[in-house]
């Protein structure tokens, strides 16, 4: 039996990277999963990838009526025992370049987007259920050019530890997973030098996969973290601990 047997899981962002891996392990899981994307055809994709047991909801985060048409499908499974609000966007720019467009993008989507997500799905999510963030070790790094991002990824964390106390009646359990470099589509555009610099900062000298981020979301979603909330599991290769 699966670690996720019988649940009904709810994923943002899931048609590329550390969102698509972890629909397809938590279908393996057993879990059914419903995942967004804000384009149609990635969405499809995923979906078709994934195969069984899933559904996919166009929309953006930052959009609530797009976040109420999520919530609307999810009703007809009657409730939601994970919510990994894992969709955000980002990007290097420097202090001197950051404009009002870049700076409320970043936080429409990864900060208020996943207020929202969240807030949005209270009605739904069971007593006892897991809510998962996506953090950064930007949040806790000082990377050049990385301000920005790296603030609303400080939010995510921010929320999780008021998020434990507001839900603890409820046996709603709030954690952040803080993904180091990974090898996603977005990194893939950056030119290979910029690349080469931060596999530099990464004391395991590799970039870190979508699979091994899902993994650890789902140890986050599944009953063997049932005493663990309030967290932030950086799953980096070690470049926020030294």
């Amino acid at each position: 039996m699966g670690k996720l047997q019988g649940k009904v899981a709810v994923i943002t962002g899931g048609t590329t990277g550390i969102g698509f891996a972890s629909a397809k392990l938590f279908v393996k899981e057993g879990a059914y999963v419903f995942i967004t994307g804000r384009r149609q055809k990635e969405l499809d994709d995923a979906v078709l990838a994934i195969g069984n047991n899933v559904t996919g909801v166009q929309g953006d985060i930052a959009k609530p009526a797009d976040l109420d048409r999520l919530y609307e499908r999810v009703k007809q499974m009657g409730r939601i025992d994970v919510l990994f609000a894992n969709a955000g966007t980002g990007g290097f720019v420097p202090l001197e370049d950051i404009t009002e467009e870049y700076f409320d993008q970043t936080f429409n989507i990864n900060v208020r987007g996943t207020l929202f997500t969240v807030q949005k799905a209270l009605p739904l999510l069971n007593d006892g259920s897991s809510i998962i963030l996506t953090g950064s070790v930007a949040g806790v790094k000082g990377t050049p050019a990385f301000g920005v991002y790296a603030a609303s990824k400080a939010a995510i964390r921010s929320f999780v530890r008021t998020w434990t106390s507001e839900l603890k009646d409820r046996r709603i359990r709030s954690n952040v997973v803080s993904p180091g470099p990974v090898k996603t589509p977005i990194v893939d555009r950056q030119p290979p030098e910029a690349i080469a610099r931060i596999v530099s900062t990464i004391p395991m000298g590799r970039m870190g996969e979508a699979d091994e981020i899902a993994r650890a979301a789902l140890f986050l979603a599944s009953d063997d973290s049932s005493f663990i909330t309030g967290i932030e599991l950086f799953v980096d290769g070690g470049r926020a601990q030294i």
